[in-house]
């Protein structure tokens, strides 16, 4: 029996996993589809080849990423509906929320992210009720920790805003949101190994939470607008939770 009861944990495990894979696939198809629009030759479509760069990194399969830019490139009427809506709305504690999402119908997509934001003491409001806590910007990840005194040099050249090295190994360039093409194909041109790029919603302040139900009641909130169909990403001021010291 308890090799039956192990069993039946890593069946229920994987289906988890291979439900929230299948999922991402569906939203990074979704966002291929929808860039293809533009044009389906990702070398003169920046928009299709983030979109690509970014599903080919989460394993997405190229008979998949193929699918989805026949469908943008109007070889299916799948894109014709869907449309990127942007909601905005409040968790606990002040806790600012931008959702962004692609649909083919609003008023599911709304209903949908209204419920998570109730269930979880939060409240879905207007637009630009909380869009003046974020800085909306580029930022290009760059593999390694760089040596500083070159990557000055070069940011400098493009007029970036500044960077970031990272807990993982790798450094972020963040610059004005328009300049992303720019400071991708810059930085690359200058011998940068640059392995992701995108737009992003940056906090210009953090909100700490410090009681634990209200901190619990967050990060609920965040994966259950995270785990629906519409939605592409979800931004924060909420401060990352720091690990308990032990010893």
């Amino acid at each position: 029996m308890a090799g039956h009861s192990k069993w039946s944990q890593i069946k229920r495990t994987k289906a988890v996993v291979d439900g929230k894979r299948g999922a991402l696939f569906t939203k990074l198809g979704r966002e291929i589809t929808v860039a293809a629009r533009n044009g389906a030759d990702p070398n003169g479509n920046f928009q299709l080849r983030t979109a690509i760069t970014k599903a080919r990194a989460a394993g997405l399969p190229a008979n998949n990423i193929e699918r989805a830019i026949a469908k943008g490139a109007g070889q299916g009427d799948a894109s014709s509906s869907l449309e990127r809506i942007r909601y905005e709305g409040y968790g606990p504690e002040g806790m600012a929320l931008l959702v962004e999402a692609l649909s083919d119908n609003r008023n599911r997509t709304a209903a949908e992210i209204r419920l998570a934001f109730s269930k979880h003491g939060g409240k879905l409001g207007e637009a630009g009720c909380v869009s003046y806590l974020f800085e909306h910007r580029s930022e290009v990840r760059l593999n390694g920790l760089c040596e500083e005194e070159a990557l000055l040099e070069n940011l400098l050249d493009l007029k970036a805003d500044g960077y970031a090295l990272q807990s993982d190994g790798t450094t972020v360039i963040h610059g004005k949101f328009e300049a992303l093409e720019h400071l991708q194909q810059g930085l690359h041109a200058f011998g940068w190994e640059v392995i992701g790029w995108e737009h992003c919603w940056k906090p210009l302040a953090l909100v700490t939470i410090n009681d634990q139900d209200h901190s619990e009641t967050c990060q609920r909130l965040l994966e259950a607008l995270e785990s629906l169909d519409d939605v592409c990403t979800v931004s924060t001021n909420l401060a990352p939770t720091l690990e308990p010291q032990t010893g």
